[in-house]
């Protein structure tokens, strides 16, 4: 891994990180309603008088803690989300105007929430570790078996009821935010995600001390991953990956499974599953027109 490339990631991950505390920033100015942790760490503050940028960072040690007992490890990119996101939302809040026109209040939160997506796409592009949130979502899907979507709706459905007691803002912007966030972010992942090369021997271990050991999308394997491989998103799944190869891979595990699961002659014909689609987009976008890359390949083929 070249110098370059590694400065490129982290400066990418620290201006993600950066608008991810403004964005959340935004949707508490507007008024209407704001995602599961921030109601809760909105009723933190409110009980215990502890401004809201350092309860979440707070919030994000103690989720950082349950990583412990789920035996991953954190990267870079966790660490300084730990660090840095409550710091910029407490900037943004001193610098953005509480709103009370309902016209003002929908443009501020929309506004928050998609700068949340792209901040999203910008801190996870790197592939330096999720946010003690995600990794604390995965981890349970990786140690219970459980499928991502019901972790996720769990972890954020308990998370929301507490803040709500405590007294954290709950409105249209909550579900909107539910409803949005995903289809958002299976937008900004794939245009801001860096492709990276395979690392050298001598490189390796550090690559793994800066990615850290926790997963950023359910069922997600780097081995076999080549340049033309698409990267999925699901929608029902929020903002995490999985690429063609895992797919693939994963096919062909359960086809040398043991258990018999086509159709036998004694039986009806199964009916075929029918299910939502996910999202299919070409990953490394953005990436590509930065290094040219497309242009050589068209150029290869030529």
């Amino acid at each position: 891994m070249s110098r370059l490339l590694l400065v490129r990631r982290v400066v990418q991950l620290l201006v993600g990180l950066f608008l991810y505390g403004i964005a959340i920033a935004l949707m508490v100015r507007a008024g209407i309603g704001v995602s599961p942790w921030d109601v809760l760490a909105q009723g933190v503050s409110f009980k215990t008088g502890i401004p809201f940028g350092l309860v979440t960072n707070i919030v994000g040690l103690v989720v950082l803690a349950f990583w412990i007992p789920l035996r991953q490890k954190p990267g870079l990119g966790t660490v300084l989300n730990v660090l840095l996101v409550g710091p910029s939302a407490q900037l943004g809040l001193w610098l953005i105007p509480q709103q009370t026109e309902l016209w003002a209040q929908v443009l501020l939160f929309a506004s928050g929430l998609l700068l949340l997506a792209i901040a999203t796409g910008l801190y996870i592009g790197p592939k330096l570790g999720p946010g003690p949130r995600d990794g604390l979502m995965t981890g349970l899907h990786a140690r219970t078996g459980w499928p991502i979507w019901a972790v996720r709706t769990a972890i954020e459905v308990t998370v929301l009821i507490i803040g709500w007691f405590l007294g954290g803002d709950v409105g249209i912007g909550t579900l909107a935010f539910a409803l949005l966030v995903g289809p958002l972010c299976s937008l900004t992942l794939p245009f801001f995600a860096i492709r990276l090369p395979e690392p050298a021997p001598a490189v390796a271990e550090l690559e793994g001390e800066l990615e850290g050991t926790a997963e950023q999308g359910p069922g997600l394997r780097g081995e076999g991953v080549g340049e033309q491989d698409a990267v999925r998103f699901d929608v029902r799944d929020g903002i995490l990956l999985e690429s063609d190869a895992s797919t693939r891979s994963r096919a062909a595990d359960r086809a040398a499974s043991p258990l018999v699961r086509g159709p036998q002659p004694d039986r009806a014909p199964a009916e075929p599953r029918t299910s939502r689609p996910s999202r299919l987009i070409a990953a490394h976008w953005l990436d590509d027109r930065l290094t040219g890359r497309t242009r050589r390949a068209h150029a290869r083929r030529a």
